[in-house]
C-alpha cells in the first residue's frame, strides 16, 4: 500500500499540463488550495471536483493512478469524517451514552473528507505533471524576490524538491524492509497497540540507517560535481511563459472568482 502514494512521483506524458510553466502550475495550486478552504456547500465542492476532473483529463494521467494514491491516506480521511460526525453538536440521529451522531456532523464530516481528498489529488497532480528539475526551477524563480531579505531561494527550492523526490523512494524502502522482517517472523498487524508500536522498532531502525546513508551518498555526489549552491549558476533551459500559460492563469482566476461567489452568494 505504501508504494501507492503518488505525491512526489512524476508521470511522463505530452499533455497540456506537462507543458505549462512550473511557476504557473505552482501558482494555480496555491489558488486552488485557498479556494478549497473558501468553498462552502455542495455546489462549491462540485465545482472544485469538476476542476480537478478536467485537469486530470488534460494531464493524461490515468484515473486509477490517482485513486491508488488515495489509499494510503484513506484512513486519515475516514477518521476525520468520523470525528466530525460524533463531535459536532446538532440534531441527533442516534446516540450511545455521551456519544451521539448528528445531522450537522454527518454533513460536515462528508465535506471535510471531500476537502482532504481534493487537496491530496491536487498536490499529487502538480508532482505528476512536473519533473523535479522544473519544479526546482519554478520554486526558485518564485522565491527570488525574497533573496533581498536573506531568504536562500535556491537552497529552499532544492530541499523541497529533494524531499518530494525521495518520498516514493523511502516508501518503497519501508515496504522492502517490512517484507524482509515479515519473512523473518515479524508481525506488524496483530496484538495490542503497544505491541504494534514495539514491533515497529525493527522497521524504523534500518529505515533511518538507510535514509541517512542515502542522504550521505547524495551529499557526496553533489560535492563531487562541485555543487556550491545557487550563486552564479546558469541554466540550460530558461523558464518563459507563453500564451497557453496566461490562458491557464485566467481560467484559474475566473474559476476562483466563481467558487468565491458561491461561497458568499445566497441561493
Amino acid at each position: 500500500m505504501l508504494e501507492n502514494i503518488s505525491i512526489g512521483q512524476y508521470y511522463p506524458a505530452e499533455s497540456i499540463l506537462h507543458r505549462l510553466d512550473p511557476r504557473v502550475k505552482i501558482s494555480i495550486l496555491l489558488v486552488y488550495v485557498i479556494i478549497v478552504f473558501l468553498a462552502r456547500g455542495f455546489l462549491g465542492y462540485m465545482l472544485l471536483t469538476g476542476f480537478i476532473v478536467a485537469a486530470l483529463q488534460l494531464s493524461q494521467v490515468p484515473y486509477s493512478f490517482i485513486l491508488r494514491g488515495l489509499r494510503p491516506v484513506f484512513f486519515i480521511i475516514v477518521f476525520t469524517m468520523i470525528i466530525h460526525v460524533f463531535m459536532t453538536p446538532g440534531q441527533v440521529i442516534f446516540g450511545a451514552g455521551p456519544i451521539t451522531a448528528t445531522v450537522e456532523g454527518v454533513s460536515r464530516g462528508i465535506f471535510m473528507a471531500w476537502r482532504l481528498a481534493l487537496l491530496v489529488i491536487s498536490a499529487s497532480l502538480l508532482t505528476l505533471t512536473t519533473s523535479p528539475i522544473d519544479l526546482t526551477d519554478g520554486m526558485e524563480y518564485m522565491l527570488k524576490p525574497y533573496q533581498r531579505f536573506g531568504v536562500p531561494a535556491h537552497e529552499l527550492a532544492m530541499m523541497v524538491t529533494i524531499a518530494l523526490r525521495f518520498v516514493p523512494t523511502l516508501l518503497q524502502e519501508v515496504t522492502r524492509i517490512m517484507r524482509a522482517q515479515m519473512a523473518r517472523g515479524a508481525d506488524f498487524e496483530s496484538g495490542s497497540l503497544l505491541q504494534r508500536g514495539r514491533s515497529m522498532v525493527p522497521l524504523l531502525v534500518p529505515l533511518f540507517v538507510s535514509a541517512f546513508k542515502r542522504a550521505d551518498d547524495l551529499a557526496l555526489a553533489m560535492e563531487a560535481r562541485a555543487y556550491r549552491g545557487g550563486q552564479g549558476r546558469t541554466r540550460l533551459k530558461v523558464l518563459a511563459t507563453g500564451t497557453h500559460d496566461w490562458v491557464a492563469v485566467a481560467i484559474a482566476l475566473g474559476f476562483a472568482a466563481v467558487v468565491t461567489y458561491t461561497r458568499f452568494a445566497m441561493f
